[in-house]
């Protein structure tokens, strides 16, 4: 830190399990993602290059080992892995985390039907060769999951080797865990809090409200994804209470 200030949050330091960072990748260029890093790296922890966007990104290889040498995960959104599964073209899904040395995959089912056992099984197979993250919850508004399902499904999702549940809400921040306006749905979160540990779960958190009530909720080290890469140091300032809407929530 560039001086000394008392009275913040104690936040966990690189690498870290809990107090995770997730930046959405939607396109950047190279030079954007170097002048990222440049500023915001020693508070990303992982990057996901969003929906589809790796199949028509210039210079994939390129950006992927600029964030691994940065030591940042990195992984294909979920999207791209179901579009291959869609046209039954797993195996070479497969050959591409090998091509591009990706160490972490996202397994979703959010814009096709698949069984849960099969998704559990893909899980297994996966945890074999990368870390999981899978992701729980529907990209389709009219369809809400019962907050004891979506337990049911995080859980089984972990036991199958998931490193980390992602709760869904899409890059817009108004499905899944959220209502049409970006609400929290904050009688889910409490019931899925009961029986899921927080560590274990990554709440997608586009919108700045969304990121204060999580932090308010379960303390500057809660798991957030789908930051904006403009948006990661005015969020670790929410997280340690240097931004007004925080800022009296750490004081003693």
């Amino acid at each position: 830190m560039n001086f000394e200030l008392n009275q913040l949050p104690e936040r966990s330091s690189k690498p870290r399990t809990n107090g995770l960072t997730m930046v959405m990748d939607k396109g950047l260029s190279i030079r954007e993602a170097e002048d990222m890093l440049s500023v915001s790296g020693p508070y990303v922890d992982i990057v996901k290059l969003g929906f589809g966007t790796s199949y028509v990104t210039p210079n994939l290889e390129e950006k992927i080992k600029l964030y691994q040498h940065a030591g940042l995960g990195v992984y294909l959104g979920g999207t791209l892995l179901e579009a291959f599964i869609i046209r039954n073209r797993y195996n070479d899904f497969l050959q591409l985390l090998d091509r591009y040395g990706l160490q972490h995959v996202e397994v979703s089912d959010g814009s096709i039907q698949m069984d849960h056992d099969e998704k559990c099984r893909l899980i297994r197979e996966l945890s074999s060769r990368a870390t999981v993250l899978s992701e729980v919850g529907s990209k389709d508004a009219k369809k809400e999951l019962a907050p004891y399902l979506w337990i049911e499904l995080m859980q089984k999702e972990i036991d199958a080797g998931s490193w980390k549940v992602i709760a869904e809400a899409r890059e817009s921040g108004t499905v899944g865990i959220y209502r049409d306006k970006g609400e929290v749905r904050e009688g889910l979160i409490d019931e899925i809090l009961t029986k899921i540990p927080q560590d274990k779960i990554m709440w997608e958190a586009p919108m700045k409200s969304q990121q204060v009530w999580f932090i308010k909720l379960l303390g500057a080290n809660v798991n957030l994804g789908n930051i904006a890469p403009n948006e990661v140091i005015a969020l670790e300032t929410l997280r340690i209470g240097l931004r007004g809407d925080t800022f009296h929530h750490f004081l003693k």
